[in-house]
């Protein structure tokens, strides 16, 4: 058995409020703790989304009540909420700036939206964009004006990466995570994945995109699953939503990756915990690990599993490496497959209290 801290994912869609047929605070964090995650950082793109003191207030409390594991929120940069959304940024993750086709109502067209945002949230405070193509050269030179650090979300494709890669050899303050399904699937595994089930944001890319990941494995910060689940009827529908679920593949696929050689445990390890703390300011979790077996081989199932959309892009894969146990300060949380944390147990990493253990 091996131990390693708790697994920060800063990229997660709770889906609380409004559509909790799809997955809510409990299920989420529920799933959470299954994959050796113990704190979460959420996505503002809820209906209605989190864009205010209002609507923060709002996923607040709904986590307070079902979070299983720690969290924060992050608020969403809206089209006229730049100035209002500032003296918020103490109490959220950061601020989302959705600036490519997503799911939900943020999306920023104009360009000088970014800059009012940009203007007005603290320096000191993250931003992490939805950016691809031409439009994330925009905002990295947006950024750069406004001498703004910048963290961009699911980077998929090798145009991508290397334009980060150049930024960072400027020397600007540039980060980036990549999720499972862009370094472990590509548009080849699209036939194996009917109606709607290969719709994702950023879309699954070329073969020669996702090689291009791993080579420049040292450009990326963090690994995030981007986690945001939606059930099969939907994704069957004449409409297809995008998205995959994560919470619950993202380790398992990587100490796989692990025991291929493809990956080392501190690479793991420094961009699940070590970088994620540092780029988004967040607490230590005192007395917290998670135990695997590196040794103990299975396949990915979405009947084992907790997200309440009940199904995988990774159905059937092989993997190599166990989560037997999760310890969330001093808690035993999950143990053998079963989820022992209640809901309302987890904390928000953001308050007072937290800060001021």
């Amino acid at each position: 058995m091996i131990q390693i801290p708790g697994i920060i994912d800063p990229h997660v869609h709770v889906r609380e409020p409004g559509a909790t047929h799809k997955e809510d605070w409990d299920s989420a964090t529920a799933a959470a703790l299954a994959g050796g995650v113990t704190m979460l950082l959420a996505m503002p793109n809820t209906r209605p989304p989190v864009t205010d003191a209002d609507t923060l207030q709002l996923a607040l409390d709904s986590a307070s009540a079902r979070a299983r594991c720690d969290y924060a929120q992050f608020l969403g940069a809206g089209a006229d909420n730049a100035a209002s959304a500032a003296p918020l940024a103490g109490r959220v993750a950061g601020l989302k700036m959705y600036l490519d086709q997503t799911y939900g109502p943020l999306r920023l067209d104009e360009l000088h939206t970014w800059m009012e945002h940009f203007t007005h949230w603290p320096e000191t405070a993250p931003i992490a964009v939805h950016a691809e193509g031409r439009t994330l050269a925009a905002v990295i030179l947006v950024a750069m004006l406004h001498d703004h650090p910048l963290h961009v979300c699911h980077v998929a494709t090798q145009e991508e990466i290397l334009l980060i890669r150049a930024a960072k050899e400027k020397g600007f303050p540039i980060t980036c995570e990549v999720t499972p399904h862009h370094l472990f699937l590509s548009t080849e595994d699209l036939p194996r994945l009917p109606g709607g089930r290969g719709e994702v944001r950023p879309r699954l890319a070329r073969p020669q995109d996702v090689q291009a990941l791993w080579d420049n494995l040292d450009v990326i910060d963090c690994f995030a699953t981007d986690h945001a689940p939606h059930t099969l009827a939907e994704k069957y529908g004449p409409n297809p939503p995008p998205g995959f679920p994560g919470l619950e593949t993202a380790l398992p696929l990587y100490l796989t990756a692990l025991a291929g050689g493809r990956l080392t445990l501190d690479d793991i390890i420094t961009r699940c915990y070590t970088n994620p703390r540092r780029i988004f300011g967040l607490p230590e979790q005192p007395q917290t690990w998670v135990e695997i077996d590196p040794a103990a081989r299975g396949e990915i199932r979405a009947a084992d599993g907790y997200t309440r959309c009940a199904w995988t892009p990774f159905e059937g894969f092989p993997v190599q490496g166990k989560i037997t146990r999760v310890v969330l300060r001093g808690q035993e949380v999950f143990k053998n497959g079963q989820v022992l944390a209640q809901p309302g147990t987890g904390r928000d990493i953001r308050s007072r209290s937290y800060l001021s253990q």
